[in-house]
């Protein structure tokens, strides 16, 4: 089995793991931008919440409703808090899988550089082959005529 062969089975394998990075690289991403668009939303129910909340205080709320949108309003705090924890996991693990891809992806093209250079190698070696080949028959033929010229 030639070199270039060899190495091509070894640039599939490489090229299958890096296509696999980045295909994690992808899910983690779209998990960032679930996280976050609920954060989103967590944030804007809030602030509306807390703005509902001003309005009905200033329209006169008696303690007992004051109480029920306090501790409600702490519910969603905690929420918006929690969920900003996970939208700061979520980018570290992008952040690791953005890493673990780039590695791949530098060795995917390194195996992509040695195998281009030993298939070029072995185009050298099968061009200086041909042309020993062709050099040799030319002689042959050059010395087949000369011998029946002088006989």
């Amino acid at each position: 089995m030639k070199k270039s062969e060899r190495i091509d089975r070894v640039r599939r394998a490489v090229d299958e793991f890096e296509r696999r990075k980045a295909e994690a690289l992808a899910r983690c991403e779209r998990r960032v931008l679930e996280a976050e668009s609920r954060l989103g939303e967590l944030e804007r129910y809030r602030a509306a919440y807390a703005q509902d909340f001003n309005r009905r205080a200033q329209a006169g709320l008696d303690g007992a409703g004051v109480r029920e949108y306090q501790v409600f309003l702490g519910r969603l705090e905690e929420a918006v808090r929690h969920q900003d924890q996970i939208v700061v996991q979520i980018r570290s693990q992008r952040s690791a899988e953005l890493e673990s891809w780039r590695l791949a992806a530098r060795r995917a093209a390194a195996v992509d550089t040695l195998a281009e250079h030993w298939r070029a190698e072995e185009r050298r070696t099968e061009d200086k082959r041909e042309q020993h080949e062709t050099d040799e028959r030319s002689q042959q033929i050059w010395s087949r005529r000369s011998h029946t010229r002088v006989t």
